[in-house]
């Protein structure tokens, strides 16, 4: 059974070797995921328009 104070000790030198990214990366990050948000919203908006003309279209046939 590992004490608190062993488990502290680990998380510390486990947390020491995490390497964070810089702020320009991280807004670089954070920017990509907007775009690629938006871009998928468009595609799926645009399949289904394409989809819900396609069903209309057979139903009035």
């Amino acid at each position: 059974m590992m004490n608190p104070a062993q488990f502290v000790a680990q998380v510390r030198t486990e947390a020491s070797k995490v390497v964070w990214p810089s702020r320009k990366e991280a807004g670089m990050t954070t920017l990509m995921v907007f775009v690629m948000a938006i871009l998928v919203a468009i595609f799926f908006f645009l399949v289904d328009q394409l989809l819900s003309f396609a069903i209309d279209l057979l139903l009035t046939l």
